[in-house]
């Protein structure tokens, strides 16, 4: 029973009552049966966070018989620092700090005992390569660190943070994406970095690094900016790449995951921000234009998104999971922030029902899998990836992609948050 037709009995009680009770006996019912519909709401909404709170715990659990270990969540042959498992420690240390199921937290301090040494070295890890996504993983260290104290996290975490201060920059201090991709700002970076360089302020509490922080977002949505609204994937400051249009740097298309990423760097760092820091209204505006165009290309009818989203229904293309989970998770978090309004958590949950009924499928062995996920894209490199619409609808396509799994436990966790 929706929370609507249990206040519409409830008046339709009250009417009878009026109509039919003694007066002297009125008040005595009314507040017993008031009783009654305040503890049937709350049991109501409380089964509505638990439906939320129990997907993502079958997602977790499907994900752990997928991947005993977490460092083979993306295919991995071999242990490496890369940002698909740090991203999905952090959805797992989130499930634990909602439901103190130390199932959760278990996993993921085996996968950090392996990559962090007594020493805090970081296995695999090269500051050298000045690479954005290798830095996402300070997100999960500094959770961990504050769960399990640990020096060696402490050193790890501040190797991190020292690439941060060395990163190649544009000419306005926005970050490189990586060294072999020099003068590059990708949205994809946003994610991966600017969110740890965040989360690394709030907790030194250091509040000179917060104009730094939002810059980055100010830089970027600068110069990829579309006339619908939306952003391009990448923008090359020197206009070098082959996929940079010659007058703006611009690559050709908007691709749904790096919308994505961006959707989610934002909600994650407002969170974090400082309420009275000066640029948070402009971080705030970028995020309510994105999610109302984003809003504006929906399906109708499954609630997704495609995969290059502002040309749905062209051939090739299709709709794609991993950006539609991201786009539930800022949804449900904006509004949960107060950075969106109130009805981007309706939308949210049509989301995650639409994800449910037409991307989440149950395996043989009763695992559940998240079906018609982009395997990979990018932009330059070898070989060539050029940006185009006919590259990212021919990118290969995939089940259980973390880039994917991780954003759909996080945005059921959001919704089952209030």
């Amino acid at each position: 029973m929706k929370y609507a037709n249990v206040l519409h009995f409830y008046l339709y009680i009250s009417e009878f009552i009026t109509t039919f009770a003694p007066d002297k006996q009125y008040d005595t019912i009314m507040k017993k049966i008031l009783s009654f519909f305040i503890l049937a709401a709350t049991a109501l909404s409380c089964t509505a966070q638990q439906k939320y709170i129990r997907l993502a715990q079958e997602i977790a659990s499907s994900e752990m018989k997928h991947n005993p270990e977490m460092w083979t969540c993306d295919g991995a042959a071999k242990p490496k620092w890369e940002y698909t498992p740090t991203l999905m420690a952090r959805a797992f240390l989130e499930l634990y700090n909602d439901t103190k199921d130390t199932t959760y937290l278990n996993h993921v301090q085996r996968f950090a005992d392996l990559f962090i040494d007594r020493q805090g070295k970081i296995l695999t890890y090269k500051k050298s390569l000045y690479n954005m996504d290798r830095i996402q993983g300070g997100n999960f260290l500094i959770m961990l660190h504050t769960l399990n104290p640990q020096p060696q996290y402490i050193t790890a975490i501040e190797t991190l943070r020292e690439q941060v201060k060395e990163q190649p920059r544009t000419s306005e201090g926005g970050f490189w994406h990586k060294e072999v991709y020099p003068h590059q700002m990708w949205l994809d970076g946003l994610f991966t970095g600017t969110t740890f360089y965040a989360r690394y302020a709030a907790w030194k509490n250091e509040a000179e690094d917060w104009s730094d922080i939002a810059n980055q977002f100010i830089v970027v949505d600068k110069h990829t900016l579309k006339a619908n609204g939306l952003n391009h994937h990448g923008w090359d400051e020197s206009r070098q790449m082959g996929w940079s249009n010659p007058e703006t740097g611009c690559s050709p298309e908007t691709w749904g995951r790096a919308e994505g990423w961006y959707v989610m760097a934002l909600c994650d760092v407002l969170e974090l921000m400082p309420k009275d820091q000066p640029e948070r209204p402009q971080l705030v505006a970028i995020l309510n234009r994105v999610m109302e165009s984003l809003l504006k290309v929906q399906d109708k009818k499954t609630h997704l998104w495609y995969q290059v989203p502002d040309r749905g229904g062209e051939e090739g293309n299709y709709l794609e999971s991993t950006c539609s989970a991201m786009y539930c998770f800022g949804m449900a978090k904006g509004a949960r922030l107060g950075v969106l309004d109130k009805k981007y958590k309706c939308e949210a949950k049509r989301v995650m029902n639409g994800l449910k009924k037409h991307k989440i499928r149950q395996n043989p062995d009763g695992t559940w899998s998240l079906i018609d996920c982009c395997a990979v894209a990018g932009l330059g490199g070898n070989p060539y990836r050029d940006g185009t619409y006919t590259y990212y609808v021919h990118e290969r396509i995939r089940k259980d992609d973390p880039k994917g799994v991780a954003p759909l436990i996080l945005a059921c966790i959001e919704l089952a948050r209030k």
